[in-house]
C-alpha cells in the first residue's frame, strides 16, 4: 500500500511566506542570459532574441512576460519603442510589462487602464500574434468577468490553436465557477475537450490534470475541502485516478521537454502523484523538475509553496 502524502497544507511558517523567488525563465538559458543584459538597460540583444523566436508562440509569451517580470522593463521597452516606433515586439513587450505592472496588489485603476491600452496598440502592429491577447487575458482574468477572458482566449485559439498558457488560464477561471466538489464541474470538460482536439504529442494531454488541481484549489479557498491532500479525499476518486493515468501515460510515452513550459506542468503532475500517495512516481518528474519549481500548484494547500515543493521533493526522493 502507498504511504499517504506529506501534510502540505500544514506547517505554515509563523513568520509568513518564505522570500523564495520563482523563477518565470523555467530553464531557458537564452532567455537568461538576455534577461541579465535587459536589466542593466541593454535591450539590443532582447530584440535579437526575440526576432529569433519567431512565430512560436508559446516560446514567444512565454519570454516576453518573463522579460516583462524585471521591474524596469517597461522604461527598457519604452526606451526600445522610442528608437523603433514600428517594432511589435518592443510594443508588446511594454504591454506585458504594463500588465505585470497593473497586477501588483497596491495597483490602481489607471494603471490596469493604461495597460490596457498598451496590449490592443500591441495587437493592431502584429495581428497574428496572440502575446498581446494573452497579456490582456492575464488582466482580466484578475480583473474582468469570466466573459471578457473567455473573448481574450477566443482570440488566441484563433491564432494558436494550442496556445499553453492560454488554455491554463481559462482552465484556472473556469474551475472558480460554482461550489462544491461537482464531478461533472464545466471545468472537466473544457479540459477534455481541449486535450482531445490537439494533436497527440501535445502538453495539452495534461490539462485535465490541471483542472483537478484548479478545482482544489477553489474547494480549499472556500472551506468545501480539506488542505490536507490526504484527508481531503480530492486525490483519490474515480476522476482523480483517470486523469493523473492519462497524463502520466502521456508524459511517459512524449515527455516534451522541448516545450517552453514544460516544467510548469512537470510541477503539476509531480504535485498530483504526491497528493495521490504515489511518490515512486513522482520521484521520476522530481528530477526533471530540478531546480525548477513553480508556486502553482504547490500554492493550493493555502499554503507557503517552496517549502510545500520542498517537503513533497523530500518525501519522494527520499533526500532533501
Amino acid at each position: 500500500m502507498s504511504p499517504p502524502p506529506p501534510p502540505l497544507g500544514r506547517a505554515r511558517r509563523k513568520g509568513g511566506r518564505s522570500d523564495h523567488a520563482f523563477d518565470p525563465a523555467l530553464g531557458d538559458t537564452e532567455l537568461i542570459s538576455v534577461r541579465g543584459q535587459f536589466t542593466q538597460g541593454r535591450w539590443t540583444r532582447a530584440r535579437s532574441l526575440l526576432v529569433a523566436t519567431g512565430a512560436d508562440w508559446d516560446r514567444r509569451g512565454h519570454r516576453l512576460l518573463a522579460l516583462a517580470a524585471v521591474p524596469s522593463a517597461a522604461g527598457w521597452a519604452r526606451e526600445w519603442l522610442l528608437a523603433e516606433p514600428d517594432s511589435s515586439d518592443a510594443a508588446t513587450l511594454l504591454a506585458c510589462a504594463d500588465v505585470t505592472r497593473a497586477l501588483r496588489p497596491k495597483a490602481g485603476a489607471g494603471e490596469r487602464v493604461r495597460a490596457r491600452e498598451a496590449c490592443l496598440a500591441a495587437a493592431a502592429l502584429d495581428a497574428a500574434d496572440p502575446t498581446p491577447w494573452l497579456a490582456l487575458m492575464l488582466l482580466d482574468r484578475a480583473h474582468g468577468t469570466q466573459e471578457e477572458t473567455a473573448g481574450h482566449f477566443e482570440e488566441i485559439r484563433a491564432r494558436h490553436p494550442e496556445h499553453h498558457q492560454a488554455h491554463h488560464l481559462m482552465t484556472a477561471r473556469l474551475a472558480e465557477a460554482g461550489s462544491g466538489g461537482d464531478p461533472l464541474h464545466e471545468v472537466y470538460d473544457f479540459a477534455s475537450w481541449a486535450a482531445e482536439q490537439a494533436p497527440a504529442d501535445s502538453p495539452l494531454a495534461v490539462l485535465p490534470v490541471i483542472a483537478h488541481a484548479e478545482r482544489y484549489r477553489v474547494l480549499v479557498e472556500a472551506g468545501h475541502a480539506s488542505d490536507d491532500p490526504a484527508a481531503s479525499g480530492h486525490w483519490t476518486g474515480r476522476r482523480a485516478r483517470q486523469v493523473m493515468k492519462a497524463a502520466f501515460d502521456w508524459w511517459l510515452e512524449w515527455e516534451r521537454e522541448d516545450h517552453p513550459r514544460h516544467r510548469a506542468d512537470l510541477n503539476f503532475l509531480a504535485h498530483a502523484k504526491i497528493c495521490e500517495g504515489r511518490p515512486a512516481e513522482a520521484a521520476a518528474l522530481f528530477h526533471r523538475i530540478g531546480s525548477h519549481a513553480t508556486a502553482a500548484p504547490w500554492s493550493y494547500s493555502g499554503r507557503d509553496p517552496y517549502p510545500a515543493f520542498l517537503a513533497a521533493r523530500t518525501f519522494a526522493l527520499g533526500t532533501p
